[in-house]
């Protein structure tokens, strides 16, 4: 079962939430709340697998919101609005996801259950400003070269295909190796990196990729996967 505890100031679109997901199969509402502050304070009393979490909250917003959850639970924010400051916001504090309000409750309910599985997602139309805004990037910062250069040859080949949008069933596959497997190279790899989400490390590897680390991410019609 999927605990998720669902955050947005307004009661009517929580309401909707907790009626879509309450009613999918393997998945539990636990908890709502109405600002970020009982966000977080709910989050850290309850321990759900994901917090489903809107930007524009009162008290504390969605970002720094999500930026006090790490390692507390995944987060995967879900806002009206997709404005650079929310999005690279969200994903500089360690969201797993990021979806537009406008998402069908099928990928809502998908993305909630990949984002559980330890993996991450973005809306389409986020996935092409990420890669539009870092394509011009090819060194990195000082503290993350170091980091890469910590990491094993199969590290870097597992970080490659972070940097393609896989899963961690499709590195498996591609990699010839256990899914099982995969999850711990991805763990060492955030640690290394001292990165918070795989979507941060798929960032990365896209400003990498002129050093042969990464490909591109996938840009498809539905929410991309990571």
């Amino acid at each position: 079962m999927i605990n998720v505890l669902v955050a947005d100031d307004q009661a009517a679109v929580r309401a909707g939430l907790v009626l879509i997901l309450g009613a999918a199969p393997g998945i539990a509402v636990v908890g709502e709340a109405a600002d970020g502050e009982e966000a977080v304070a709910q989050a850290r009393r309850l321990r759900p697998d994901v917090v489903l979490m809107d930007i524009r909250m009162p008290k504390l917003d969605g970002i720094s919101a999500t930026q006090e959850l790490a390692g507390v639970a995944d987060v995967l924010v879900l806002t009206t609005f997709d404005m650079d400051e929310y999005v690279f916001g969200a994903m500089r504090a360690g969201a797993a996801g990021f979806l537009l309000k406008d998402v069908d409750a099928d990928h809502l309910v998908e993305a909630v259950r990949t984002v559980a599985a330890g993996e991450g997602i973005l809306a389409p139309q986020v996935t092409r400003r990420l890669i539009s805004a870092f394509a011009g990037r090819q060194v990195p910062a000082r503290g993350e070269a170091s980091g890469l250069a910590e990491l094993t040859p199969r590290e870097r080949e597992v970080f490659a295909c972070l940097g393609e949008g896989l899963s961690n069933g499709e590195i498996a596959a591609r990699l010839e190796m256990a899914e099982t497997t995969t999850k711990t190279h991805v763990s060492r790899i955030l640690s290394k990196l001292n990165l918070r989400s795989r979507v941060q490390a798929a960032i990365l590897a896209q400003e990498t990729a002129a050093g042969g680390l990464s490909g591109s991410i996938s840009d498809t019609g539905s929410p991309s996967g990571f």
